[in-house]
């Protein structure tokens, strides 16, 4: 007699055991049944059963552990992962640095067909995933969607919003994310936050080496010249911010929606696309009007800028070579001035927490006219907010289990398979309104007429 086939399961989350993915877990159980969810089905993964399983009672406590299914799976161990793959309708990658362990799960899940979902920050990764893994994704309907945590769905889908509050004529020119982090205890970030900052460092060269491999991306249509570079540090009076550029992966990933919007005016239909989803998409994409984006983090005092960039040199500066990336790595606390450490947050830390992501955006209230005049300034100005709890462990697990829920419950309105940036694929849904519903917020602030020089 044939053995049973195995069960597939609608969510697996890979990584289950690590400090983001307990959480993620806590995030997930909350849409089980008896609760009115797609997710009728849940198994964690990773390497150590023992160490999911108290993972698991850990995200269900003070109650007992549900019985949810789980699976052995290393990142090193390639037929573990297609086994994995194969039992998943949705995977959600949470082991990283990504740069190690991420290419290996994406892989797998474009082989098998399923869809594929982490919450990577890191550039390289995200590029090469597409380089490698596009064509084989869309041929087998997978969807393989980096970024879908906070880096970067709050500066998406908080681009996306802001460039939607210009009506016609008007238009940006450039949107700037201010982000602030807040808290009434100390801000502590997860240590492998910090590693793949130091990788990431580490293998720049890597990256504008595979760049140079890659056909050129289109570039979108921008009213008037690009903004001035501006200081590194600077103080915005209207915010109350001392603020610092910050060579984020929002940048790069808003860039990339932007590029694929210039090559898919009309976004991207679904696979089995309802008539309504359709108009809708088509409608949400003719709102939506390109700006040059940029990122910088801020905080309310000098001082607290100043750490920023104090880790920002330590990382750069040794980051470049063997043994100061192992000093990095050994004293993250010391070398971060006390942002990350390797035990992470305490939970008092985590709840503590809170965020909020300024989008300043400065263009013209009548866009065809600035365009004929050469050298015109910016005349108007647009502020919208997103704010939301705590960024690493509340935050990125809502996200990412709320664009679970998304691909599980509107399939047939997605693409059929592909690697792509989050805002393609989950602009025109309904995601902005679940995360809203889940303790985020998007908000205009304001709109102004900028005094003529």
């Amino acid at each position: 007699m044939a053995s049973p086939e195995p069960e597939v399961f609608d969510v697996v989350i890979f990584g289950a055991s690590g400090f983001t993915g307990k959480y993620v877990i806590r995030e997930a159980l909350k849409f089980l049944p008896p609760n009115a969810s797609p997710i009728r089905t849940l198994a964690l993964a990773g390497r150590s059963r023992d160490r999911v399983a108290a993972a698991l009672r850990w995200a269900a406590a003070p109650g007992p552990a549900p019985d949810v299914p789980i699976l052995v799976a290393d990142a090193a161990d390639p037929a573990s992962l297609a086994a994995l793959a194969s039992r998943a309708r949705v995977l959600l990658s949470c082991a990283g640095p990504f740069r190690l362990h991420g290419h290996q799960v994406a892989r797998a899940c474009a082989a098998a067909g399923a869809d594929c979902l982490d919450i990577s920050g890191e550039p390289e990764f995200m590029e090469r995933v597409e380089a490698d893994l596009h064509e084989e994704a869309a041929k087998n309907g997978s969807l393989v969607i980096s970024a879908c945590g906070f880096d970067s769905i709050p500066a998406e889908l908080g681009f996306l919003f802001h460039s939607r509050q210009w009506a016609p004529p008007s238009a940006p020119a450039s949107v700037v994310a201010h982000v602030s982090l807040e808290s009434d205890k100390k801000i502590v970030g997860n240590f492998g936050t910090f590693e793949s900052a130091v990788l990431g460092v580490a293998n720049a060269s890597h990256l504008q080496a595979l760049r140079r491999t890659r056909p050129r991306p289109p570039k979108p249509n921008i009213p008037g010249p690009p903004p001035p570079k501006g200081s590194l540090i600077e103080h915005d009076k209207s915010l109350g911010l001392w603020v610092m550029k910050l060579p984020s992966a929002d940048t790069v990933v808003v860039k990339r929606t932007l590029s694929k919007m210039t090559e898919h005016p009309e976004g991207l239909p679904g696979v089995e696309e309802t008539p309504d989803f359709a108009e809708r998409r088509k409608e949400f994409w003719a709102s939506v009007k390109p700006a040059h984006f940029g990122v910088k983090i801020g905080t309310r005092s000098l001082l607290g800028v100043l750490r920023f960039l104090c880790t920002g040199v330590f990382i750069g500066i040794l980051g470049g070579f063997s043994f100061g990336r192992s000093l990095l790595l050994k004293f993250p606390e010391f070398f971060s001035l006390g942002w990350f450490r390797k035990t992470g947050p305490t939970e008092e830390e985590v709840s503590s927490a809170s965020f909020k992501m300024w989008f300043v955006g400065r263009g013209y209230s009548d866009a065809a006219h600035a365009a004929s005049q050469r050298g015109s300034k910016p005349d108007k100005e647009v502020v919208t907010r997103v704010s939301g709890p705590e960024i690493g462990y509340i935050t990125t697990p809502i996200v990412l289990v709320q664009c679970a829920l998304v691909l599980l419950s509107q399939r047939g309105n997605l693409p059929k398979g592909g690697v792509y940036t989050p805002g393609i694929v989950f602009g025109p849904t309904d995601l902005q309104k679940r995360l809203e519903e889940n303790g985020m917020s998007f908000d205009l602030v304001s709109s102004r007429t900028l005094p003529s020089d």
